[in-house]
């Protein structure tokens, strides 16, 4: 026995709670058979359910006819009680000026208008949410398109009955149903002409397709495969809960104007542990969360296909270090025990200083390309802040007779360091590291390449080019995070100390670990 539309629909928002007391909602009604129907559906149920009820008509600028189809819906709205909102748009100017096909125009001009009118209607203490009338058959047609294009799960889920403040209540309903409530209370409606046109890829799945489907295979085919969008939703919600935990086990993402250590050029970038981390995860998983590393990059999910995945994948769990391209920029390479993802590498922040000289070589070069070095010269007292690494603050100390009784006040942290001020010889600077840097390892000033001292700490390169040293000459005092030169360390015949306090970022803060 069949359950009667309205009953069915009742059931339907309340199973997805997609209406509450005092909610306020802006049903778009073009004046078609399956708008009409939610908008004498949405009447009844104002009274059982305690919410607000307003009508948005849009107009899209195209068809001759289509005053006459708003001044209809204003004349139905005004006999059902509801309060009518006209927006006009420029459909096809939109989609000109943007590079988009006239249905996507439409829909994202629809989607702004009852926006704009559910702001501007909204009373305090209301929940505002959009009705549209998509209907079961928009559903199934709408998973075949997806399935064509050879979409994954998500897109075989098709219209779900609830997104953000969008509701859909008739997506419990097929076509068949809402044309007979329509008959069963006399309401007319509007013929979209267009909508017997084949000009669209979906009308021509929901004259041809589905017809055929439904007499020459099985009987009931459009709500088998509701039922069927319903089970892959529920199977891609769980999949999407499980894809977010394993994201915030193994991923760290760095964005411009956050602090990131330095360790990648400005832009944006996630990295993936992927040493003992996630390729041991089910591939079904890895791959959703690979998925997901590159969604946070892009501006648009549908220039990612199963075979950018792939490569990924290959390079995540194949030996060696190169380096793929992907859409939008991106670049991935892996280093060491991660998988970096990197789009819009770029122009730098420009540093905040205070007191701060620039070197000839950061004057003569500040407008060339943005990755060109600065070398900031250091005078103290003084602080300079880098964007992503911190503030460098320096001061000098005049050593008491008790100032270093048995070195107990030398810092041993990794964020503070002491140095013999007198040792320096030429400038001092803070820079990039260059061809030639190197430090001193021990007492007996034995020297070892600032190039090969970061690759046996497994600094990643993207790190390496990008980190500021303190340098005196190509004698490096002091690698952020890391050690001091065994030259420079304060002795007996010190008579000034240099203090450098790194505040801020990986290295800085309040991480007090002994890293010599």
């Amino acid at each position: 026995m069949k359950v009667d539309p309205y009953n069915k629909v009742k059931k339907y928002v309340q199973k997805y709670r997609m209406i509450e007391k005092n909610d306020v909602i802006a049903a778009g009604v073009s004046g078609g058979a399956d708008s009409v129907c939610l908008l004498h559906i949405l009447c009844r149920l104002r009274t059982e359910l305690g919410f607000r009820l307003l009508a948005v008509h849009v107009d899209h600028g195209v068809r001759a006819d289509s005053a006459a189809d708003a001044s209809y819906v204003e004349a139905l709205c005004t006999r059902l009680g509801v309060p009518f909102y006209l927006r006009r748009v420029d459909m096809n100017g939109y989609a000109a000026a943007h590079r988009l096909s006239a249905e996507e125009a439409g829909r994202v001009l629809r989607y702004e208008a009852f926006g704009e009118v559910l702001r501007e209607q909204r009373q305090e203490g209301e929940c505002g949410r959009i009705a549209v009338a998509h209907n079961c058959n928009d559903r199934a047609e709408t998973m075949l398109f997806h399935l064509f294009r050879g979409s994954g799960l998500k897109g075989l889920g098709s219209i779900q009955p609830v997104r953000g403040a969008v509701i859909r209540p008739l997506l419990c309903l097929e076509r068949g149903e809402i044309e007979k409530y329509l008959a069963d209370y006399g309401l007319h409606y509007c013929q979209d002409s267009t909508n017997e046109e084949d000009t669209y890829t979906r009308n021509r799945i929901r004259h041809h397709i589905l017809p055929y489907a439904e007499r020459e295979i099985c009987s009931g085919a459009v709500a088998h495969m509701g039922d069927l969008a319903e089970i892959l939703s529920e199977t891609e919600r769980y999949l999407e809960a499980q894809t977010r935990r394993l994201y915030e086990i193994y991923v760290k993402e760095k964005t411009s104007g956050e602090e990131n250590n330095g360790s990648r050029p400005s832009g944006d970038v996630v990295s993936l542990c992927i040493a003992g981390g996630l390729p041991d995860e089910d591939p079904v998983l890895y791959k959703r969360v690979l998925l997901t590393c590159l969604e946070r990059l892009t501006p648009h999910r549908r220039d990612i296909t199963g075979q950018h995945i792939s490569d990924l994948v290959e390079l995540m769990t194949k030996g060696g270090s190169k380096e793929i391209s992907l859409p939008y920029g991106i670049k991935a390479f892996k280093e060491y025990d991660r998988l970096y993802l990197s789009r819009g590498a770029g122009g730098r922040t420009s540093p905040v200083t205070a007191g701060v000289k620039e070197t000839a070589v950061a004057r003569e070069t500040a407008d060339t390309e943005e990755t060109t070095e600065k070398a900031y010269e250091i005078k103290p007292p003084m602080q300079i802040r880098l964007p992503g690494e911190g503030t460098f603050r320096f001061r000098l100390l005049e050593k008491g007779a008790k100032f270093l009784e048995k070195e107990q006040n030398i810092p041993r942290n990794r964020y503070t360091k002491w140095f013999d001020y007198d040792k320096i010889t030429t400038s001092l600077l803070l820079r990039r590291r260059r061809q030639g840097d190197y430090l001193t390892i021990d007492a007996a000033l034995h020297t070892k390449s600032v190039k090969q001292y970061m690759i046996n700490e497994k600094i990643p390169k993207m790190r390496r080019d990008s980190m500021h040293l303190l340098a005196d000459g190509s004698h490096v005092l002091w690698i952020p995070g890391y050690r001091i030169s065994q030259k420079y360390k304060v002795g007996e015949s010190t008579e000034r100390i240099l203090e450098v306090r790194l505040e801020g970022g990986s290295d800085g803060g309040t991480n007090r670990s002994v890293v010599e």
